[in-house]
């Protein structure tokens, strides 16, 4: 998420040689395993308060952020906006999404929490149409509907347990709940960066949330930050370098390819969460998360397709938004 000031449009289509696209989805698909790196790392840290780990998580990332945006010698205008408070703002919103969604991956099995986040783009089209007006038309209708079947399939298991007694004590129903919500939020927060690339450039929008983010979770800490064990903060710093890096990568990717041709690669992470969590935490993907996750990642695949079709401009917003979960 640290991109120069050029014109996206400019820059996909001035890079959409073979080559070029090539190397644009490998640098996708690292920057894919470089976030499920950082999910890895924060879920084995284990049960952390969640404000704790987004401190970690925005703090480290700054550093990586910074050297990258020093080596483009970006960094002297990078605070630069005229905006402060729409920043304020998306921080905000974006922090409330990301200790839902940490809370969430501490709670889940690691292919669950990273494939029910999959609901983010299905209710960012929903969220365009109802507080920006924009105009939704059947096929993508269609494709929110089926791909929130999808998201239905992967938390029916938890979701059965509501009538329970014993579902507010249920850590798996609890972190379904937070995976929801904050995909829900997060949504907003991509609203909110769509407002903001209109006007910003992507190395401000992503240093400001950065700040803002770390300087925000620290609100949370009267409500009980625990002491780390050395393994917990070198993981929880390895989590904030890999968000940094990962955030490198994902904007390189959007430079050298259309997003409608590397965006679909964010799914790769599906596949890798369910060989991480196998290998790392003995984590089984259920036929309820594959089968949901499938329709999910169908769904969304078309969505992307569609706004192609239609010369919906997404790029910058890509770049710019960081995942938060």
């Amino acid at each position: 998420m640290t991109a120069g000031p050029g014109s996206p449009s400019a820059t996909a289509s001035d890079n959409a040689g073979g080559h070029d696209t090539l190397t644009g989805i490998m640098l996708k698909i690292v920057s894919v395993a470089v976030f499920v790196g950082m999910q890895t790392c924060i879920k084995a840290a284990g049960t952390v308060p969640a404000g704790q780990i987004v401190f970690f998580r925005s703090f480290f990332a700054i550093f990586p952020i910074i050297a990258f945006l020093a080596f483009r010698k970006e960094l002297g205008t990078a605070f630069t906006t005229k905006r402060p408070f729409n920043h304020i703002a998306r921080g905000l919103v974006g922090v409330c999404a990301m200790g839902l969604g940490f809370f969430a991956l501490t709670r889940l099995p690691l292919p669950e929490a990273i494939t029910l986040n999959y609901a983010q783009p299905l209710l960012v089209v929903v969220f365009s149409s109802i507080f920006l007006g924009e105009a939704i038309r059947v096929y993508r209708w269609s494709a929110v509907a089926v791909g929130l079947v999808g998201v239905l399939i992967i938390s029916w298991p938890e979701l059965t347990l509501l009538s329970s007694d014993e579902a507010l004590d249920d850590q798996e129903v609890l972190g379904v709940m937070a995976a929801l919500v904050a995909a829900a939020i997060s949504a907003v927060a991509m609203l909110l960066v769509r407002n903001l690339v209109q006007s910003e450039r992507t190395a401000t929008i992503v240093l400001w949330f950065s700040v803002t983010a770390s300087v925000m979770s620290l609100l949370s800490l009267p409500f009980g930050w625990q002491a780390l064990t050395p393994l917990q903060a070198a993981l929880l710093v390895a989590a904030g370098f890999c968000g940094g890096l990962g955030q490198i990568l994902m904007t390189a990717a959007y430079r050298h390819a259309e997003a409608s041709v590397v965006a679909p690669f964010e799914y790769t992470s599906m596949i890798l969460g369910v060989v991480v969590g196998y290998l790392v935490f003995g984590d089984v993907a259920t036929l309820h998360m594959l089968v949901g996750g499938l329709i999910v990642v169908a769904a969304g695949i078309f969505i992307i397709w569609r706004e192609r079709q239609l010369g919906l401009e997404r790029t910058r917003t890509r770049k710019a938004s960081l995942p938060e979960g």
